[in-house]
């Protein structure tokens, strides 16, 4: 069977569009329906999250010594904690990545589970597999399995030290999670320079419009007696959107797992750390002295946890990139601590609607699901790698004639890139398809479609002056739109002089933007 994990779920849900809410004139209104009543666990509890992600209860207070986990859906979307009214945090809420499993005779020494990866946080994405143990070294198996995520860290792969794009110092070694920042590989920057060697890519940005959780680390290769060890999942990501005080006194905690521990003759290489998480606390007012942590994960080493951190290619770094931090309120008294520093803001709309996007529908006849995974979405027959395989998209709110780029990537191999024939139908559903090879084994599909908004075409001047203020106040022309299914959308703006200018496509849309 070839199995195509796509590289992550649609990050904008439609289900999402009806939880659209404005600042209210005299408080915020975060949206809640109350129905989930209070929360106020007087012991540990997992709370099984609905198909949305929405929690709606009247006031939420979780006491010192208590943890609030929560179960993940079937699509792992991230959690939506609204509340009508207060919000106290003095004990703790867990959506950190999971730690990936030790290998060899490292810790338990148990070896049925060696490779295991970390698993991802509630809207987070699982870490990559070590590779198997193989005496040959055959690069069929011994190659460390990538990191879910559209910031997935590659896996460690056979070879001696080099400063090219694939190896870099310590091949066998897995890369961090990208997130925030972009994370490298061990040694890359110091002997080789960014500009080389794997990496876990950045993405998203500030606004966390939309949420999306942390990556997978990558796995390590396999050694000649064990496999090597998995990559740490990417931490949670979170909603907490209260009308009246948001209090927090307690913990936040959305880190990214640690790579898991490895040991023994014949050892393969080590799984590094997932990204950290998202955090986005909402209130009319939100103070408190506690901890929101949303850094990368690390490695297990010498059994302890949370040791060589770091995503930056220094000497001893195996971790994730940092998650992002964003609190929106009309008074902003918190004054614990924030790892990575949050950004601030006045309260924005909960959700977005009518953004753009992008989906595969359809691989070789087989419909993919509204909501994948992003682990094994479509099995094909082996035949399927025999010929052309027509792979189906739609689009929402894209305007037809614009065109999608298709990108096959292999677990081996180089990646192959078709692009499609006219969108056709309307902007807002629209349709096209593409006809490619697929390799055998395991592939992840990825698809972008970028398009042009020409502002006066729009005929709203007051929207054209409120953008400006998005370019140093000068007048914006025109927009590019780019819309995949590996992160948020992006907007390019062109000014009259010539500058161009990227940010978010949720930007755009607090200032009112359909395009």
């Amino acid at each position: 069977m070839s199995q195509l994990p796509f590289l992550s779920r649609l990050p904008i849900a439609a289900a999402m569009a009806a939880f659209l809410v404005a600042p209210a004139a005299l408080a915020f209104d975060r949206g809640s329906t109350g129905t989930d009543g209070e929360l106020h666990p007087a012991s540990n509890i997992d709370i099984q999250l609905p198909e949305s992600g929405v929690l709606n209860y009247t006031t939420v207070n979780i006491p010192s010594g208590v943890t609030v986990r929560f179960l993940k859906n079937s699509t792992n979307t991230p959690v939506y904690l609204l509340a009508s009214g207060n919000v106290t945090i003095a004990g703790t809420i867990d959506i950190r990545g999971g730690d990936a499993a030790a290998t060899g005779t490292y810790g338990d020494g148990v070896l049925g589970d060696d490779g295991n990866p970390g698993e991802g946080g509630p809207g987070g994405y699982s870490g990559g597999r070590g590779g198997r143990a193989d005496a040959q070294q055959r690069v069929a198996l011994v190659r460390g399995g990538a990191g879910l995520g559209p910031g997935g860290g590659p896996g460690g792969i056979e070879g001696g030290n080099n400063c090219t794009l694939d190896g870099s110092y310590y091949p066998y070694i897995g890369v961090g999670g990208g997130y925030s920042a972009t994370a490298y590989k061990r040694y890359t920057t110091y002997y080789c320079g960014a500009s080389y060697g794997p990496k876990g890519l950045a993405y998203g940005s500030d606004l966390l419009q939309p949420l999306i959780g942390g990556s997978g680390g990558g796995g390590g290769r396999g050694g000649s007696n064990y496999a090597g060890s998995g990559g740490g999942g990417g931490g949670g990501a979170i909603l907490i959107a209260a009308s009246g005080t948001l209090s927090v006194t307690g913990t936040i905690d959305a880190n990214g797992g640690d790579g898991g521990g490895l040991a023994g003759a014949g050892a393969g290489g080590q799984g590094a750390g997932g990204s950290g998480g998202a955090i986005r606390l909402m209130a009319t007012r939100v103070e408190g002295n506690g901890r929101l942590y949303a850094n990368g994960g690390c490695i297990n080493a010498n059994n302890n946890r949370r040791q060589s951190c770091g995503h930056n290619g220094g000497s001893n770094e195996y971790g994730g990139s940092p998650g992002r931090i964003r609190i929106e309120a009309d008074a902003i008294a918190f004054n614990g601590t924030s790892q990575p520093a949050f950004v601030r803001d006045t309260p924005g709309s909960v959700f977005i609607s009518g953004a753009p996007a992008l989906r595969i529908a359809s691989v070789a006849g087989q419909p993919v699901s509204q909501k994948p995974t992003g682990v094994n979405d479509v099995a094909l027959p082996a035949a399927a790698a025999e010929g052309p395989n027509v792979i189906g998209f739609e689009t929402t709110n894209v305007p037809p004639g614009n065109v999608v780029t298709l990108r096959v990537v292999p677990r081996h191999g180089k990646p192959v890139e078709v692009i499609s024939p006219a969108i056709a139908g309307s902007t807002s559903a629209g349709t096209t398809q593409v006809s490619v090879t697929l390799p055998a084994g395991a592939s992840t599909l990825q698809a972008t479609t970028t398009y042009t908004v020409v502002l006066a075409t729009l005929g709203d001047e007051a929207l054209v002056e409120r953008m400006s203020r998005l370019a140093n106040n000068e007048r914006v022309e025109k927009v590019d739109v780019r819309v995949s299914i590996g992160g948020e959308p992006l907007a390019t703006l062109h000014t009259v002089s010539g500058r161009s200018i990227e940010l978010p496509y949720a930007a755009l849309a607090a200032l009112g933007f359909r395009g």
